[in-house]
């Protein structure tokens, strides 16, 4: 009888265990954000640079500018917090204009985590695709060879310096539909998108 109470008694603490895991989890997913002042959002940035990591071609572009909303107030879920309309590139070279084209929009603002102690948050630009075209060169940056808007980059906002770095780091970019293009760049290679844009009006973005 021992035996099979002691039994018990484990099978009842693991089943206590699975049920506090259960709610751990859904605690976890149900973490919220509080976003001031909202509402209506520009973004500038200086350098912005475009990178084949294979190949090492990086494009530079003098400056990108963005816009959008931002959801304002309390109690908001993370996910499409803020929705990016608006994406530009100044993209003038020693050979001439390169055109990069913002596709997909409105691309999606998700937030994931928030760093209490530096007010930093982070999380990702999702839906995007990018249009390359200069002479004798065109191609497509998106996260799958398909025509559909699924690139990823991952962000980081921190909240005293109001600025919104996009990571090079982390998103699922590639090239794509390359052509011509002199071996710059190629088919399936892994691309990465990097730029600090200053936020205006500035944003306090905290989660509980």
């Amino acid at each position: 009888m021992r035996a099979a109470f002691g039994a018990a008694v484990l099978a009842g603490a693991a089943a206590l265990a699975v049920a506090l895991s259960a709610g751990s989890l859904v605690a976890a997913a149900a973490k919220t954000w509080t976003v001031s002042p909202g509402g209506t959002i520009k973004a500038n940035a200086g350098k912005t640079t475009l990178t084949d990591t294979t190949t090492g071609s990086v494009l530079n572009c003098t400056s990108s500018k963005m816009s959008g909303t931002l959801q304002p107030g309390g109690g908001l879920t993370g996910t499409g917090i803020g929705s990016i309309t608006t994406a530009a590139y100044n993209c003038a070279t020693p050979i001439g204009v390169i055109q990069l084209t913002a596709r997909g929009l409105p691309w999606h603002l998700n937030l994931t985590s928030y760093d209490a102690d530096t007010g930093v948050s982070h999380g990702t630009i999702s839906h995007l695709q990018l249009a390359l075209l200069l002479p004798g060169c065109t191609a497509a940056i998106n996260g799958t060879s398909t025509a559909a808007s699924n690139g990823m980059v991952r962000i980081a906002y921190t909240n005293a310096t109001a600025k919104l770095k996009i990571l090079p780091i982390g998103g699922t970019l590639h090239w794509y539909r390359v052509h011509g293009c002199g071996g710059l760049v190629g088919n399936g290679d892994p691309a990465q998108l990097s730029a600090a844009y200053a936020t205006s009006p500035p944003q306090t973005i905290t989660s509980p």
